[in-house]
């Protein structure tokens, strides 16, 4: 017996989602609650930012909802690796991550819209639905700290270096710096000396205008070079 012809109609205007988080237990919840959803449907899922890239080229997702703290590669790097392909493509966070670093980061990698995995399911469909309008959509919490930040004076001496402008041994540097390790562990690391790496630093600072540790860190988060996962790693 064939297919009803209604059913076909259904599943094409729906809005078809992929998702990118490393928890399968949280991957099967949302599949079960936007399956709900007459005009929502999940094609696709993956646990890692490297494997997301394959499955968004081949399914072509009206929407992507994605974690940012994810293995191999971060849901920030992810975001902006998309946006590089000029794919049309909504794409909304869905994090445990409510800094203002991790905020900013994913909205200048070109997130359409940011919430916290502590939104309530009304306000997560609401989110989704926003977004899918071509609205820009933060929970009100991140909207909170994104205008808090910009009410806060600003630095007299801002970041005006782009990620972009950090070369590949640069950043290898930059994101050991970040972790808290010492001249002497990149060194062995990156199989260089220890004036080497002095040297990369000294040029990092400079060129980045970052003054301390800190600041290092900071910029790393919020270019998406390490996560808040990998900071607690190098803790223990």
């Amino acid at each position: 017996m064939s297919a009803d012809p209604r059913e076909s109609i259904v599943q094409d205007v729906r809005a078809r989602i992929v998702v990118v988080e490393d928890h399968a237990i949280l991957r099967e919840g949302l599949r079960a609650l936007l399956e709900l959803e007459p005009d929502l449907h999940i094609a696709g899922e993956a646990s890692n930012g490297i494997d997301a890239v394959p499955v968004v080229e081949s399914l072509k997702p009206t929407m992507l909802i994605t974690d940012i703290a994810l293995p191999r590669r971060s849901g920030i790097e992810l975001i902006g690796c998309l946006r590089q392909m000029r794919l049309e493509l909504k794409i909304l966070v869905l994090t445990a991550h409510s800094s203002e670093e991790y905020i900013r980061a994913a909205l200048n990698a070109g997130a359409d819209g940011y919430v916290l995995k502590d939104a309530s399911r009304a306000d997560l469909l609401q989110a989704i639905r926003a977004v899918l309008e071509g609205q820009t959509y933060l929970c009100s919490s991140v909207t909170a700290k994104v205008v808090s930040g910009y009410l806060r004076p600003k630095s007299s001496n801002p970041e005006v270096v782009t990620v972009e402008q950090v070369t590949g041994r640069e950043r290898e540097v930059l994101t050991r710096v970040a972790l808290g390790q010492s001249n002497k562990v990149i060194a062995r690391s990156l199989g260089v000396s220890i004036k080497t790496v002095e040297k990369h630093r000294a040029n990092l600072m400079r060129k980045l205008t970052l003054h301390n540790t800190a600041a290092v860190t900071r910029f790393a988060i919020r270019h998406g070079m390490v996560t808040a996962t990998d900071l607690d790693a190098a803790v223990e």
